[in-house]
């Protein structure tokens, strides 16, 4: 699913309720731009790991966890509040059939 499809299936489910203010349009984009950083983390903990390996200033070698693990939380919490806020539900995603989206 794109993320042109998931903000217009959010944008169906708005209209369907009634409500065109801008204060629900403002948190769509809102939202949008966490899905933008949601797909970020995700870049960068596949790049990374859970764990990635930093040289210290004086040579030592060391393992920091990846941040990108705690943002991702967060971001999707924040997420769905804003979900809950709008009345919405996540979309669902129609053009996979992968049995790991279906709990």
């Amino acid at each position: 699913m794109t993320k042109k499809e998931i903000k217009d299936d959010l944008l169906e489910q708005l209209e369907a309720q009634g409500k065109y203010q801008n204060y629900y349009l403002d948190l769509i984009e809102d939202y949008m731009k966490y899905y933008d950083l949601k797909r970020k983390c995700q870049r960068d903990i596949k790049e990374k790991g859970l764990r990635y390996e930093v040289v210290s200033g004086n040579g030592f070698k060391s393992e920091k966890p990846n941040e990108s693990v705690q943002n991702l939380m967060k971001i999707t919490t924040t997420m769905l509040k804003i979900l809950d806020e709008l009345g919405l539900q996540n979309p669902i995603n129609t053009s996979d059939n992968s049995d790991d989206d279906y709990y």
